[in-house]
């Protein structure tokens, strides 16, 4: 059994009228990349500030590493790293020293903290920088020194909040492999809180989607296109046409053939344009398929599988909520 790092029950927040979060719940086991995804407004940011203690809850409970986020504020962040969108930095102060500094704020003795500043800023891609001013440091350095400044009090959680914001695409790219390869390589918990679809696609493990307070899904990609696309969780589109006239039968009408497909069990919808065909279904059925159309006359001229992405899902969220 997968052992839980994060586990959130029946979590509401509100704002007055404004309900911020509404009846969350939700668990993250050790070592996994979550990925919260939804825009600004859902209730991403409530839920990171409660993961840190820094919010009352107006109902239910957050445990983060087995503690009381709520009720022991200062042992959770003894535990977990934060790197907001935007991090600060003393900019006169060279990366090093900006590392020693945190590291004395976490108690770190000076001589652990030196050799552990030195090595994380290597894991980040930092070395040959470390003696320069930050003030000089791109947008993308200092996002690495943000990581590093997380790093250096060696966490179990790291949470991230919109981290790439302002990144070149090359510099997203860097940062995202080197959230996984240090995730991977040190076991650490990761929430990455963004509205980037296709970041959050890459790294992580699971999503969670969130929309106005709510955890609408979650769960991987695979199972919330299941969830969500249940009438035709998988689509087919294929081109028949007619086998050597060798056969010792002649191939089925294409009104029988329509009817056959219609008798799996699986299929939800089916689209027949002359010899294209579009079959809803809700398991991938591609094997049985081409196998009933071989036998019953005809040839395949090409099958294509709908895969639906994280595109598809997101904005199917939000138009189901839109309409509810």
């Amino acid at each position: 059994m997968d052992e839980k790092c994060i586990e959130i029950n029946g979590l509401t927040k509100k704002y007055g009228d404004h309900v911020a979060v509404d009846n969350l719940t939700l668990s993250i086991n050790k070592g996994e990349i979550f990925g919260l995804l939804g825009p600004n407004g859902a209730g991403k940011s409530t839920t990171i500030l409660s993961l840190l203690g820094l919010t009352a809850l107006d109902h239910g409970s957050v445990q983060v590493c087995g503690i009381d986020a709520t009720r022991y504020p200062l042992e959770v962040k003894k535990k977990v790293g934060y790197l907001p969108e935007d991090v600060g930095f003393y900019n006169e102060y060279t990366g090093l020293q900006n590392l020693l500094y945190i590291a004395r704020l976490n108690d770190i003795p000076i001589e652990q903290a030196k050799e552990d500043a030195t090595k994380v800023l290597t894991d980040v891609g930092l070395e040959e920088a470390m003696d320069n001013k930050v003030g000089s440091y791109s947008r993308g350095m200092r996002q690495r020194l943000g990581l590093a400044d997380v790093l250096i009090k060696n966490p179990e959680v790291i949470i991230l909040d919109e981290p790439t914001l302002g990144l070149d695409p090359e510099g997203v790219k860097k940062f995202l492999q080197l959230i996984v390869r240090l995730s991977r390589k040190k076991g650490i918990t990761v929430l990455f809180s963004s509205h980037h679809l296709h970041q959050i696609q890459q790294v992580c493990d699971r999503v969670g989607i969130f929309v106005k307070g709510k955890l609408l899904a979650k769960g991987e990609i695979s199972s919330l296109a299941a969830q969500l696309f249940s009438e035709n969780a998988f689509t087919l589109e294929l081109g028949i046409s007619a086998m050597s006239q060798s056969l010792n039968e002649p191939p089925l009408t294409i009104n029988a053939l329509t009817h056959k497909i219609k008798g799996l069990k699986e299929v939800e919808q089916l689209d027949v344009k002359e010899n294209h065909l579009v079959v809803g279904s809700q398991k991938d059925i591609s094997i049985a398929l081409s196998k009933l159309i071989v036998e019953s006359g005809y040839g395949l001229s090409y099958l294509s599988k709908k895969e639906y992405g994280l595109d598809d899902i997101y904005h199917q969220y939000f138009q189901v909520e839109s309409n509810s």
